[in-house]
């Protein structure tokens, strides 16, 4: 099937627009989560580094952004994103996308091979989307009809049809931490898009003043398929969720949303207070699951136990715990012939972002026949043969007292505070490059990973002159790393 060049543009430009939404929001004020216990799971989170996201749903069968093309809002990247030829006005569109519930088959579905190819790529923790904005679960909701399981769905029959359950399992096997993205919005729900309105925009399209009792049956709603998450699917250490305007609003916030939207036709056009109870959510789920990490992204409170940047890195790090989600290709979710990032550039971010104090989080939207792209096994492949010899200057590692030096030059430490590792994501022309920014001691040894080359180094002024073998270049490949101990 041929994707319009046209909606590859919107799509990329999708991308850029949510990231200038969400750096301002993401990089907000931190509130320390209480308990020690969840402390300590950062702690241990902080150590993995690396982990996989999967967006993936019946949007995959269209090659088109996850669910936004549902979503009434007079923007290029929404409107224009949905699928050509379907329908000449919107609530045909609805309708059509919502029917692809009884097409979605995907009998190639493989999660053992996925999960094998991201472990041997380093990966350590999953995040995979349950259900996204647009109601869609891919997991059994005893609380909906529009899920994988139901009888409408081709794939209900197939023995693996409970998708997240046996992704969890088999993401479980190769010792990955388990993460369940969840959309606190449900573009499905008579409770969220109550039908007796027309949608208008992302929000919530009733008056919750008004009516209370309506929005009181989504509350429900929202903790009950939460519940069944943290109930019937083993082990949770993650539960990642999405869709930061559900969230409470004072009046005074309120009035100056609506503020925004008259002088500046902001975005969203719906400014009220959306308050689902996310502590008596997260309260449930720590009965369940007592070490579980909670993600209410883009909200600042104790209930964001960690900030995720959305396609950026932040210039310098931030001084809390924090993950960067990105793309491995050019949209979150399957697209015929998209574009994958070179490896090169996958392990420069991995490294720029562990330089920082941050964890990676990769995505990769599977195909409507239950596969990646080959271009996406190689990608994995490859930055796994790279993490084998410089995995040790990744996990477990923290910031420096700065994280690197110019463009090209970064560092990590162990939490110790024994140990530096330097990356250069260039070979030093002759081998020689000066660090200024590590101070250096006579005991000091330095060796290449990956290696057994003699490393050299020389004072100079503050900081030291190092010499790089030629032959230590073959030796590695895309970013080189020194470990400088003693």
């Amino acid at each position: 099937m041929k994707f319009p060049s046209v909606i590859c543009t919107r799509i990329t430009f999708l991308v850029s627009l949510f990231a200038c939404f969400l750096i301002q929001a993401q990089e907000q004020a931190y509130f320390p989560d209480p308990d020690t216990v969840i402390q300590r799971r950062l702690e241990e989170w902080q150590d993995l580094k690396f982990g996989l996201l999967m967006h993936w749903g019946t949007y995959s069968q269209w090659g088109i952004v996850e669910s936004w093309s549902i979503c009434p809002e007079d923007l290029g990247w929404a409107s224009g994103a949905r699928k050509k030829g379907i329908a000449d006005n919107y609530n045909d569109y609805v309708i059509a996308y919502e029917k692809l519930k009884n097409t979605f088959n995907p009998t190639k579905f493989d999660p053992d091979k996925w999960a094998e190819a991201a472990a041997d790529a380093g990966m350590k923790y999953l995040v995979f989307t349950t259900k996204h904005h647009d109601g869609f679960c891919m997991f059994d909701s005893k609380y909906t009809d529009y899920k994988i399981m139901d009888k409408d769905c081709p794939f209900s029959v197939d023995p693996r049809s409970n998708i997240a359950k046996n992704v969890f399992d088999a993401f479980r096997k190769q010792n990955f931490w388990i993460g369940a993205y969840f959309s606190k919005p449900d573009w499905h729900s008579d409770y969220y898009w109550w039908k007796h309105f027309p949608a208008v925009d992302r929000n919530c399209n009733y008056s919750i003043r008004k009516h209370p009792d309506r929005w009181e049956l989504f509350k429900e709603f929202t903790h009950n398929q939460i519940d069944e998450l943290m109930s019937d699917y083993g082990k949770m250490d993650i539960l990642w969720l999405d869709g930061g305007w559900v969230r409470p609003k004072t009046d005074k916030e309120v009035l100056d949303q609506l503020t925004e939207i008259y002088d500046n036709s902001r975005w969203a056009r719906n400014p009220q207070s959306q308050d689902i109870d996310m502590a008596s959510i997260v309260a449930k789920a720590r009965a369940k699951q007592p070490e579980l990490i909670v993600v209410d992204r883009a909200v600042p409170g104790v209930h964001q136990n960690y900030l995720t940047p959305e396609q950026h890195i932040p210039d310098s790090g931030l001084p809390y715990p924090w993950e960067t989600c990105m793309t491995m290709a050019g949209s979150w979710s399957y697209v015929p012939k998209d574009r994958y990032k070179p490896t090169e550039e996958l392990i420069k971010k991995l490294v720029d972002i562990v330089s920082k104090g941050g964890n990676y989080l990769l995505n990769i939207g599977p195909s409507p026949e239950g596969e990646f792209d080959p271009a996406a096994y190689q990608r994995l492949k490859e930055i796994g043969e790279w993490m084998k010899t410089n995995g040790e200057a990744i996990y477990g590692t923290r910031m420096y007292d700065v994280f690197g030096e110019g463009e090209n030059i970064r560092f990590t430490q162990s939490k110790d505070h024994k140990v530096q590792y330097v990356f250069f994501f260039e070979f030093p022309e002759n081998g020689r490059v000066p660090l200024n920014k590590i101070p250096f001691a006579k005991n000091r040894k330095l060796t290449m990973l990956g290696s057994d080359a003699r490393v050299t180094w020389v004072a100079k002024g503050d900081g030291a002159e190092i010499q790089l073998p030629q032959k230590a270049k073959d030796a590695g490949k895309y970013v080189w790393v020194v470990k400088i101990s003693g």
